[in-house]
This record gives structure tokens, C-alpha cells and sequence, in this order.
């Protein structure tokens, strides 16, 4: 990868890795929205970044910047839905069996697991991305490396939308399934009886 790509490709790791701090699992669907909003905020921050990459005329740079960009994007996302492997590992043992009952549900290959560039490339392939078609469109003057930034674009934006999709499903569902807390107000102290009044007497 060129010095300028892998520039690029720092600084929009920094940005998704940059999560502020520790996070937890949302408990409200208040809170599980907010955290989907911020999430499309940082797919497209990564997407534009892929979008720039694609018209560097190098055979395969473009590639390389989407996998480096999503090894680093997809665990960002897990981790602000509470969803990584070391914090899922941290739940009550009946949260995590509601956690991976989602999962399975929702058949994702990478929330609440260890991104690996196989598993990034598999999802490229599952949005229909094929390395020859960007690296060969961005060959051809001007059009061409529009095309490719395209590709790459609505691509990243794909696999990375598609996962936080995925992250707010599995959450969702344990929110769901979890139930709301019910505070069932203590019962109101018995009155006492009114004292009995007696008749009085009548005149003779």
C-alpha cells in the first residue's frame, strides 16, 4: 500500500477505533437508536474514505484500503453496541445466551466476533464486490476511476450498514426478550378501623 493510502487508511482507523471509551450493552431502544445514528455516521466517514482510495491508479490498493478499513470498522461498531468479544464475555451468563440466540437468529458472521481479513473479504463477496471489476474500471480516464470510487463507496457503505443492522437486531431482540423492569409499588399500610360508637342513652 502507497504512503498516501496508508495515510488515509490510518486516519479513518483512528476515527473508528477511536470509540471514547468504554462502552456497554444499550438497555433502552432510546439509547439502541442513538447508538445505530452514530454508527451510519462513522460507516459513511469510512466510506468516503474507500471512495478516495479507488482513484489511486494502483491494481489492488483500493482492496487493500476496504479490508483495512473494515478490520477496523466492523470491531468499532460491535463495540459501541456493547457487542465485542471481551464485553460479551463480560455479561450475566443469561444475557449471553440471549446474545448469541440473536446472533444466530440474525446469521451474522462478525458481531461479537474477531474481525479477520477472511471474514472481510467474504463479506465484500456477499455484496457482490469483485477486485477485478474496481481495479480494472479505475484503468480507464476519468469515468473509469469515478466507477471504482462508486464501487468502493456503496460498498463499504453496504457491508458496513449491514452491520450495524445486524448489531441493532441482536440488541433489540435481548432488550426484548430481557422484558422492562417493573417496579411494583409496596402495598398502602391496612387502616385502622374507626373506633365503634356507642348509642346513648334516651331520656326517660
Amino acid at each position: 500500500m502507497t504512503s498516501p493510502l496508508r495515510r488515509l487508511a490510518g486516519a479513518a482507523a483512528g476515527t473508528a477505533a477511536g470509540d471514547g471509551g468504554p462502552r456497554s450493552m444499550p438497555r433502552t431502544l432510546a439509547e439502541l437508536d442513538a447508538v445505530r445514528r452514530e454508527c451510519r455516521a462513522l460507516v459513511d466517514r469510512s466510506a468516503s474514505v474507500s471512495g478516495l482510495a479507488a482513484v489511486v491508479p494502483l491494481p489492488g490498493a483500493d482492496v487493500g484500503v476496504d479490508v483495512t478499513l473494515l478490520m477496523q470498522l466492523l470491531p468499532a461498531i460491535n463495540r459501541r453496541f456493547g457487542l465485542a468479544p471481551d464485553q460479551v464475555e463480560q455479561l450475566d451468563a443469561s444475557t449471553k445466551k440471549l446474545v448469541f440466540l440473536a446472533i444466530t437468529s440474525v446469521g451474522s458472521q462478525a458481531v461479537a466476533r474477531l474481525v479477520t481479513a477472511d471474514i472481510v473479504v467474504a463479506l465484500l463477496k456477499r455484496v457482490g464486490v469483485r477486485v477485478a471489476a474496481k481495479s480494472a474500471a479505475k484503468w480507464v480516464p476519468v469515468v473509469g476511476s469515478a466507477a471504482a470510487a462508486g464501487i468502493s463507496f456503496t460498498a463499504m457503505r453496504l457491508v458496513g450498514n449491514r452491520h450495524v443492522e445486524d448489531c441493532y437486531r441482536v440488541v433489540r431482540e435481548v432488550i426484548e426478550r430481557s422484558g422492562p423492569v417493573i417496579d411494583v409499588p409496596a402495598p398502602a399500610p391496612a387502616a385502622e378501623p374507626a373506633p365503634a360508637i356507642e348509642p346513648e342513652d334516651d331520656p326517660a
